[in-house]
């Protein structure tokens, strides 16, 4: 099946070839590892997950990795408040972001390169563009020296003159001139560093991925993703690096893929708003597929309006997608032979339209609570596992889903006791005291009803 995508660099929508189909290449930007990764943080991990398991259901092999920037003046500020090492302050957040990852339900990457153990392969990048013209050194500084490059801007969709007439820093005295960006720069006392031809000294902060994709991908990769706010200056920095120290005419990303950001309640997430929301912190809250159906409610590239009606229609939806499924808890499923022939894959095909993706999930749940034909149920169960697997969702028992509470919310041995004082109650004709059972469970957010297998509970 054909996929198709908003490619940033040509500014459209194209069909995805890759340059070999047996080994697709992806990198996507990942996390500086100095505190808790908030919300947005969260968006492109989810939807670059998503798809990821969809180039994997479509062709044989994917090579997908995802960095963790360990090194940086934001850490460098951690340790010195907290008077450790830097690694201290990385390895602890580097740690936290794995375990967001997970309740998010998102598959780990292939490689996940690590920025301090390549320092050898930024040094040798950044050799051979100095070699070739394209960097210079100046007071233990090195520079890219971006008037070298005849394109420089295409992908952020930028003219050079432009950017000098709009920039609003002043221009080190180091530089000739005012684009050049950093690719190494000194340590000075007290600051992490490494030796180098140039100075005792640290990279700057796009050669890192650079070095990491020519190291573990090649020197060109099919897809590069990250938030639209990577645009410029990193990933077109990134670009004229890779580039410039490719040795053929080859792109340095064949396509670039950019997802929209996040606002909260309607506004842009500032720590000065008060609206500064960490996943850790809604994981005490939430579930994590709860968040990740949130994430995916809008598509990728659009602004995501992240709100607690959101979380409640995430809820809302999962919850009929878990009660189908308990419906089918005796039904064994066909399995998907052809994946690429559900409405599922073929919208996450269309550039990775997860609203239209999700409205195909409800259409299939729809057909399961009306149908009484056995046979098609087996086969709608077998569609609906297989969609929701692509999506990341209703991978676990439906029910642990409507089990599953908070810390501070009744407990499940509580509830079943509870449930178990209403059978007595109801066996000794108590009905006013089993009608209170049933409304003080109700009262602590627990909903139940009495089948033919027994009584059900969920919360609500």
């Amino acid at each position: 099946m054909n996929i198709t995508l908003h490619n940033t660099l040509s500014g459209k929508k194209e069909i995805f070839t890759p340059a070999d189909p047996n080994n697709v290449t992806m990198y996507v930007c990942g996390p500086t590892v100095y505190n808790r990764i908030h919300i947005g943080n969260a968006r492109p991990a989810v939807v670059f997950d998503v798809f990821v398991r969809l180039l994997r259901a479509v062709y044989p092999k994917l090579t997908y990795a995802r960095n963790i920037t360990d090194v940086d003046d934001k850490i460098n500020k951690a340790a010195a408040d907290e008077g450790v090492e830097i690694s201290v302050i990385a390895n602890k957040f580097a740690q936290a972001y794995q375990e967001d990852m997970a309740a998010l339900l998102n598959t780990e990457p292939d490689v996940q390169p690590k920025a301090t153990e390549h320092i050898p392969e930024m040094v040798d990048t950044i050799n051979t563009l100095i070699q070739r013209g394209h960097a210079y050194e100046s007071e233990g500084h090195v520079l890219f020296h971006v008037p070298s490059m005849s394109d420089y801007g295409k992908l952020s969709n930028r003219k050079l003159d432009d950017m000098i007439a709009g920039a609003r820093v002043e221009v080190a005295d180091y530089k000739k001139h005012p684009m050049d960006f950093v690719l190494w720069k000194p340590s000075e006392d007290g600051l992490p560093g490494w030796e180098s031809p140039w100075s005792y000294g640290r990279p700057g902060w796009h050669i890192e991925c650079t070095a990491m994709i020519n190291k573990h991908l090649g020197k060109t990769i099919d897809i590069h993703g990250g938030g639209s706010d990577l645009v410029f200056p990193h990933h077109e920095n990134e670009r004229a690096q890779g580039m410039c120290s490719c040795d053929d005419e080859g792109e340095y990303a064949r396509y670039w893929m950019h997802n929209g950001m996040i606002n909260i309640n309607g506004e842009k997430m500032s720590k000065s708003l008060g609206n500064f929301i960490t996943v850790a912190e809604l994981l005490e809250q939430y579930p994590g597929e709860q968040l990740r159906y949130a994430l995916m409610s809008a598509q990728y590239r659009s602004t995501l309006n992240f709100t607690d009606d959101l979380l409640k229609q995430a809820k809302v939806a999962l919850d009929r997608f878990y009660t189908a499924l308990r419906e089918l808890a005796d039904v064994t499923p066909v399995a998907v032979e052809d994946i690429t022939s559900l409405e599922v894959t073929q919208a996450l095909a269309d550039d990775m339209n997860t609203p239209v993706a999700i409205a195909a999930l409800h259409e299939l749940s729809s057909k399961i609570f009306k149908t009484e034909d056995q046979n098609e149920k087996a086969v709608l169960k077998g569609q609906m596992l297989a969609c929701g697997e692509l999506l990341g969702l209703l991978q676990q028992d439906p029910e642990q889903w409507f089990k599953a509470g908070n810390a501070d919310e009744i407990t499940a041995e509580a509830i079943e006791a509870l449930i178990e004082d209403r059978k007595t109650a109801k066996k000794d004709k108590d009905f006013a005291r089993a009608d209170a059972i049933r409304q003080e469970l109700l009262d602590a957010g627990v909903e139940i009803q009495d089948t033919r297998e027994g009584t059900r509970w969920q919360r609500v």
